[in-house]
């Protein structure tokens, strides 16, 4: 069974676009998914990345319309200027690790409902009555955003690090079986078409 170590930022609209297929894929090939959200902001500085507000206007511009066209592609609801972004991104991932860690849910329903929550609901991910929303339709116990602060914030660094050092440089990314890497939710195909052992 191949793993998917899916490293993402829950502030990320790539991040959200990728969700559903990378789902589909997924299951398609039988493969477990470790998601491991990580501080994007921190990333940049540390691989070569431009935060958003630092680069070119033509860039920031471009980045628009893009969201835009890849939003219909895929088939879902965007808003490419939401009303809470940029947002703390930090409890919202520590709820997806703690809930990772204790089960009972579908994980990837969570980090999607979050993502969704930004992206097309136009909601603050940072606030606790969204999160704890979000946990109980994706089968979770609401009060995980509370009580797992501590190993949350932990993980959180900890993934920031491993991706680091495994070559991760934005979101989201994709490494299957520690070793095959895959960068932004346009190369979907391309992990399909390696589990198939077509690339």
């Amino acid at each position: 069974m191949p793993t998917i170590d899916y490293y993402f930022s829950t502030i990320s609209p790539y991040t959200y676009l990728a969700g559903p297929r990378l789902r589909a894929i997924a299951e398609a090939h039988g493969a477990e998914v470790n998601v491991k959200p990580l501080d994007i902001v921190g990333l940049f500085p540390r691989t070569g990345g431009t935060p958003l507000g630092e680069r070119h206007p033509a860039r920031q511009a471009y980045r628009l319309v893009d969201l835009e066209r890849q939003g219909k592609k895929a088939g879902l609801p965007l808003t490419v200027q939401p009303a809470h972004f940029p947002t703390n991104a930090a409890p919202s991932s520590y709820a997806i690790i703690a809930a990772q860690k204790a089960g009972g849910g579908d994980i990837l329903a969570l980090v999607q409902g979050i993502l969704a929550a930004c992206w097309a609901e136009e909601k603050n991910i940072a606030e606790d009555e969204v999160i704890k929303a979000c946990l109980a339709e994706a089968g979770f116990d609401p009060a995980l955003a509370d009580s797992g602060l501590l190993t949350g914030a932990e993980a959180y660094s900890r993934n920031l690090e491993e991706a680091v050092h495994a070559g991760v440089f934005g979101a989201p990314f994709f490494i299957v079986d520690g070793s095959e890497k895959f960068w932004g939710q346009d190369r979907l195909e391309d992990l399909d078409l390696f589990l198939k052992g077509q690339l």
